[in-house]
């Protein structure tokens, strides 16, 4: 009999873990695994790809405010309905926040629960409460598990990288076209970066650091949604024609073909596990990053590609190195990381390794 795995993600509004958990539903084998999906709404342009794998997809409000704490109960008890009425034998939730009632309503359904941890913040008591109660807690950095877990024995976590399809990801020729309509030309200097454009990214230190750079024949372009007010915020303060912002882009390969180095300069508390810098890797372009738990982990044996989380300085000192070296140079740089990507993080070895999981639990 298969296993039946319903994965929970609020929606596929961005490429990013809903690519992971897209690619994972692709490619888990099923013959053994019986894969669905559960969304809070079906917004969004990927979404459409999703519906596409074949798989049903349920549209639930699976979590429950907490409060008003004498209704809880009631509320919750909807949600355990639901599960019950799916029949699945595991929900693995994809889900970024520290809401616990998913969790607790799965056990009280009698379903065996997972959830991947994305991100670095473990500061409030739901996080400690939905890791206890869950089967299993699946870190996507090594720093998860040594500054959360590691600590906690009650909670069961294993340090598991996600993968990309290094197949799709690869190293493809320049996009003449999408370079024409930037004004591009192939020995420019370009340098770009995908990300969600929140002040967490850091891109205001990559806009400084490229603009006191100066760099001849030199461009940045700045892929992500550039519809929220940060995005516009940024925009207006930075009209620079140097600076291009393309908006949000479904496939970004062809951006990557035209450019010489990624940069992700996210600030502070740092990544989970940013798939962007490992797709620009995968494509063997040469990556920059900051010094930030997620980042430290794909750019390891890389360091002199590392630079100090919102330091206009260094960064600025990192980009004009990666300029000052030979074409030669900076191809073996991407072609190391190439196949850093291909050894560690290829979307095989990421698939085996969750059907390793379940099959443990």
């Amino acid at each position: 009999m298969k296993t039946k795995i319903l994965y929970t993600i609020p929606n596929f509004n961005t490429a990013g873990s809903g690519k992971v958990v897209y690619d994972l539903v692709k490619g888990i084998d099923k013959e053994k695994f019986a894969p669905e999906i559960l969304v809070k709404h079906t917004k969004g342009d990927f979404y459409k790809e999703v519906e596409k794998l074949g798989v049903p997809i349920h549209v639930f409000p699976y979590e429950t405010n907490y409060y008003p704490l004498w209704s809880f109960p009631f509320r919750l008890i909807k949600v355990i309905r639901f599960f019950r009425k799916l029949k699945v034998d595991i929900i693995h939730s994809w889900h970024y926040s520290s809401d616990f009632s998913e969790v607790l309503a799965a056990r009280l359904a009698g379903i065996k629960f997972v959830y991947t941890k994305k991100n670095m913040g473990l500061g409030n008591k739901a996080w400690i409460w939905k890791s206890k109660l869950s089967h299993q807690v699946i870190a996507i950095n090594k720093d998860m598990m040594n500054v959360f877990f590691n600590p906690i024995p009650s909670i069961k976590a294993t340090y598991l990288p996600l993968g990309i399809d290094t197949t799709y990801y690869k190293p493809r020729r320049f996009d003449s076209e999408l370079a024409k309509k930037y004004v591009i030309e192939e020995n420019d200097f370009v340098v770009i970066t995908v990300a969600n454009l929140v002040p967490l990214k850091g891109i205001e230190t990559l806009i400084e650091a490229f603009k006191q750079v100066k760099i001849p024949n030199s461009k940045l372009l700045i892929v992500g949604n550039n519809q929220n007010e940060y995005a516009q915020q940024l925009m207006h303060k930075h009209q620079d024609k140097l600076i291009i912002f393309t908006g949000k882009q479904l496939d970004v390969r062809p951006f990557l073909s035209i450019s010489k180095v990624f940069c992700i300069p996210t600030l502070y508390i740092g990544e989970g596990m940013p798939m962007a810098p490992l797709e620009a890797m995968s494509m063997g372009i040469p990556v920059l990053g900051s010094r930030v738990p997620g980042i430290t982990d794909i750019l390891e044996g890389h360091k002199e590609c590392l630079f100090e989380s919102s330091s206009v300085i260094d960064l600025q000192k990192k980009v004009y190195k990666m300029y000052s070296i030979s074409k030669q140079e900076r191809e073996a740089i991407g072609n190391e990381m190439r196949e850093k990507v291909v050894q560690l993080y290829d979307i095989k070895k990421f698939i085996y390794s969750r059907e390793d999981l379940y099959k443990s639990l």
